[in-house]
């Protein structure tokens, strides 16, 4: 009995990629499932817009596709160049955005959780996401990829095409805006003391 790939932890990405170079259907489902969730992720608050977000990762990942034959082992990792790819096609949308008025910017629809607790968590995000999209787009990705999808600086370094140390330094700037911008909430959104 064989197992499908998406279930073998141990498979690279980048043995999955060169599987579906060769024909692997099933190697590109797995490769599907394991990243797709982390650059849409990335994209939504990137963006703050979830449509966008994912027009975008369909085209990141499309991208992963048709490179896949060319792909050359160790040179970067899978992650490293869809998520460059991802914040490239990101940054092209912001900028084509800067000329919209935010008032002409399309609301985004609440989700009507069923608990307090949900409620709460729900405002927190959306606090954090507002905040996210205040910072400078430099900050918010370094922070976003940091903090939030874990990568370690080295590797955001190469997704950003910059040092370490400007990666820290984007990083501490932006989690020092974060504070700042969230500073005067908490009660609202329902953090004690303590």
């Amino acid at each position: 009995m064989t197992m499908p790939l998406d279930t073998l932890p141990d498979v690279t990405d980048e043995a999955l990629l060169i599987l579906y170079a060769n024909g692997d259907r099933a190697a590109a489902r797995a490769l599907t499932l394991r990243l797709t969730p982390r650059v849409l992720g990335f994209a939504a608050r990137m963006l703050s817009d979830r449509a966008e977000a994912e027009d975008v990762t369909q085209e990141a990942m499309l991208r992963l596709w048709r490179i896949a034959a060319e792909w050359r082992q160790g040179e970067a990792k899978v992650t490293t160049w869809l998520y460059r790819v991802t914040s490239n096609l990101c940054t092209d949308r912001l900028r084509r955005r800067r000329g919209i008025a935010l008032d002409d910017a399309p609301d985004v629809a609440d989700a009507a959780p069923g608990v307090e607790a949900s409620l709460i968590e729900g405002q927190r995000m959306r606090a954090l996401d507002d905040a996210l999209a205040l910072l400078p787009e430099r900050q918010r990705q370094a922070v976003v990829l940091r903090h939030i999808e874990g990568l370690p600086n080295p590797e955001i370094a190469r997704i950003m095409e910059i040092g370490v140390e400007a990666v820290e330094s984007l990083t501490a700037r932006g989690k020092r805006a974060l504070a700042a911008l969230l500073a005067g909430q908490r009660d609202v959104l329902s953090y004690e003391d303590g």
